[in-house]
Formats: C-alpha cells, structure tokens, sequence
C-alpha cells in the first residue's frame, strides 16, 4: 500500500472556480462515472451550482473530489460524485476524502445525519465511516446502489 500524499483541502461553490480548474474536476468526474465505469448517463446533471465542491489537492494536482449539498430543507445533506483521480488510487485518498466531506457536512449542517447514495461494491468501505443501509439494493444507470445514512454526531 502507497502512503497518501501530503494534500490541500479546498472547499468552494461552483461559480468560485477559474474555468481550468472546473474543467480539471468536471474532466476527472466524466473520466471515473462515464468512460471508466462505461456507464452514459448526465454526468452534468443541473445540480453542481447548487452544491459545494470538496478537492484534496496536491499543489496544484487534483486528487479526488466530492460535491455535498442539501436538495431541499425537507432532505438530509448529501455527499455526492465522491472520485479519487485514476492516477492516484491506493493511497487511500478515498478514505480522506470522505473524512473531509464528513467534516464540512457535520460544520455546514450539525446536528443532522448525511445521506449517501453509494455504489454497492462500496458499502463495506462506507461502513467503516459509520454509514449505515437504509436500502435494498437497486440499479442507478445500470449500476448497483444502495442508500445509507450516517447518523448525525453530538
């Protein structure tokens, strides 16, 4: 196992980005869920201007990113598009990642649980976050998911 590299964390709304970096992190998502996991679907789905975008950034190299929202008042947060870049993989960047994403939701909404729509073969890992099934599993563009929620801390 490769250590992970040491990392910036920035956290920021869509309109906030200089066109290359929205295009380095929108190439990397189209890149991981379109052409690697040979599934078309709207990548671009009209929420990204609604939400907050999380990069773990290596000087000016993107690592991974997350986006985390709250569709409506009446819903729990959300932590969404979770993707470590091809080229850094096994340096449990996913790992950090999701710890980051869980900090931010736990500062932009305490007090509540955080919802996930996790693809299944990743249920084990997003269970050693403290998220739990609240689904059977189901297809979401042809690939298996399942619902969880992590309970909201105290």
């Amino acid at each position: 196992m490769t250590t992970a590299p040491s990392y910036s964390v920035d956290v920021r709304g869509l309109d906030e980005f200089s066109a290359r970096d929205l295009y380095e992190m929108l190439k990397m998502r189209v890149d991981v869920f379109v052409v690697e996991q040979n599934c078309p679907y709207p990548e671009l789905d009209g929420n990204d201007p609604d939400c907050l975008h999380l990069r773990l950034l290596e000087g000016d190299d993107l690592l991974a990113c997350a986006r985390l929202w709250r569709p409506s008042p009446d819903v729990l947060p959300r932590i969404g598009r979770v993707t470590v870049s091809p080229a850094h993989r096994g340096k449990r960047l996913g790992e950090a990642l999701m710890r980051e994403a869980i900090a931010e939701c736990e500062k932009l909404y305490p007090g509540e649980a955080i919802e996930i729509a996790a693809q299944a073969h990743l249920q084990k890992f997003y269970g050693s976050l403290g998220f739990e099934p609240t689904s059977e599993e189901y297809l979401e563009d042809d690939i298996p998911h399942v619902d969880m929620v992590r309970p909201a801390t105290r």
